[in-house]
Order: structure tokens, then sequence, then C-alpha cells
């Protein structure tokens, strides 16, 4: 079984898989990063895939593959084809996804996660090598008994030590961590802003996660407040973005998925350089 607080080391990148560029993946594994996130990953595998051959030690962690976009037979044959070319390099982050796209009345998110874990089960996937999003006590749980860990997404340190505290010493715990490369508050809330906004604070589950850990109706209201939008979008100059990275670590982390929001004309690579260059990555 793979060992992945060793293989994903402390800070890996978070990309959205809609927009991520794979010929940038051999930059990021030469910055020094041992590991990067895609989101919204179908069951082909076929985008990790490429950026696995065309890098040699990078690991790719997809976060997530929705449980409502695949059949969890496709998932299984797709991971086996990857991962008998790219043995330990590829961690499998699935998750429900956003629960409003289907009728409560016809579909129940956790026994639909259950039941998918129970195909990936009978397709050969090894527990050991999945992981789960997870925001809420049960669903943490869950990943604790039947995956390597979990990979919460838009959450503060809070939640990371709340996190730790149900999953026990032994689970990977890899929260994602939106950051904006400027010093000036105002103008960071304003880039980092609309990544919160839409589509996360129309979202139940996101916004019941939130309300967990003590924002207010008036914190989720519109576009939301500043002191939420200080807490989920780390801001500043390298430095700053590298401790505030390391509040997840001191808060029970094994690892910081690193989800940089990009400001007009920035090159989230160079982006990605500095916070390399910060966190003594190279």
């Amino acid at each position: 079984m793979t060992d992945w607080k060793a293989s994903l080391g402390t800070f890996g990148v978070w990309e959205s898989g809609r927009t991520f560029d794979p010929a940038i993946a051999p930059e990021l594994e030469r910055l020094g990063y041992p590991a990067l996130w895609l989101g919204s990953q179908p069951g082909d595998l076929e985008v990790v895939e490429q950026i696995l051959d065309a890098t040699t030690r990078l690991v790719v962690a997809t976060g997530i593959v929705s449980i409502l976009t695949t059949q969890p037979r496709t998932l299984a044959e797709s991971y086996q084809r990857v991962v008998e070319a790219h043995p330990g390099r590829l961690l499998l982050g699935i998750g429900v996804g956003h629960p409003e796209r289907v009728p409560a009345t016809q579909w129940r998110p956790y026994t639909a996660l259950n039941e998918f874990l129970d195909g990936l089960d009978a397709g050969g996937v090894p527990v050991g090598e999945r992981a789960l999003a997870a925001l809420g006590p049960r669903v943490l749980r869950l990943s604790a008994e039947r995956s390597a860990g979990a990979h919460p997404y838009l959450v503060t340190p809070e939640h990371t030590r709340e996190a730790r505290g149900i999953l026990g010493a032994g689970p990977l715990l890899a929260p994602e961590q939106r950051v904006v490369l400027r010093t000036d508050p105002a103008e960071a809330r304003a880039i980092g802003r609309p990544s919160v906004v839409s589509p996360y604070l129309g979202l139940r589950n996101y916004r019941e996660s939130l309300q967990r850990l003590g924002y207010t109706d008036d914190d989720l209201a519109g576009e939301g407040s500043d002191r939420l939008i200080d807490d989920l979008v780390v801001s500043g100059d390298p430095a700053s973005i590298v401790a505030g990275l390391r509040r997840h670590l001191d808060a029970g982390a094994d690892h910081v998925a690193v989800h940089v929001i990009p400001g007009p004309g920035d090159d989230p690579v160079e982006s990605y350089a500095a916070i390399a260059q910060a966190a003594g990555l190279r």
C-alpha cells in the first residue's frame, strides 16, 4: 500500500480539471511540488494519464471524481489501467459532488457514496489507494473507514483541527486552501471572493460546513462577509502565504493542496514558483 503522507509531501498544487493545461505539469514538478490535485475529473482518467506520462515523480490525485458523473466499474477499470503504467502515483479522490443536481427524494448521498465504494471494492481498487471528499463528521468517519483519508475542500484550519479529531492520527488529511498573492486586503478579496461565492455559498453542504465552523447567516449572505473571505482565502506575500498554509499543518493536516486564485494578468506558474521558493521546495 502506498504511503501517501510521504508521497504527497507537505504542499501540493490544486487546479481545476476543467481548465488545467497538462503541459504545465512538468514545470510544477520542476518547482518541487510532489503532488497535483485535479478537480472535476471524468471516470476515464485520460487527463490524469497524460500528466503521469509527461512527468517522472509527480503524484496525481483526483480531487475529485464525482459519483454523479461516472460508474464505479468504469472508474475501477480506468484506475487499473493507469496504475499498471504508473504504480504508486495515482490517489483516487472521489466524492458526492453537488447533491443539488439530484432531487433528494430520489437519491441519498451517503448511501450512494457507500454503494459506489462497494463497486470500487468489487473492481479491485484498494481501500488504501483512494480518498474521500469530506466535510461533515459522518463522511469524515467514512473516509477513515473506507479509504486512505480525507480531502476537504473550502475549509479553514479550524475545520482541519476538528477533522483530525474525528479521523484520528492514522488517516491522511489533505485540505485544499485558496491563496491570492496580493498584499492589499481589498485587492485580495476582490480576486478571491468570486471563487468562493459561485457556486459554493449557494450549495447546502458547503453552507452547512461553514455554519458548523461558526459562520453566521450574515457571513454567508450575498457576496460573503470580509471575515469569511479572509478566512477562506489566504493572501499576502509568499512568506505570508506559506505561514497561512502551515496553520493547517499545525492543526493536524498531513498535506495542503495549494489553490492559487490568479488576478488579472497573473501567471499561476509564477505564483506557484514564488510559493515553492518561500516554502523551501526548491
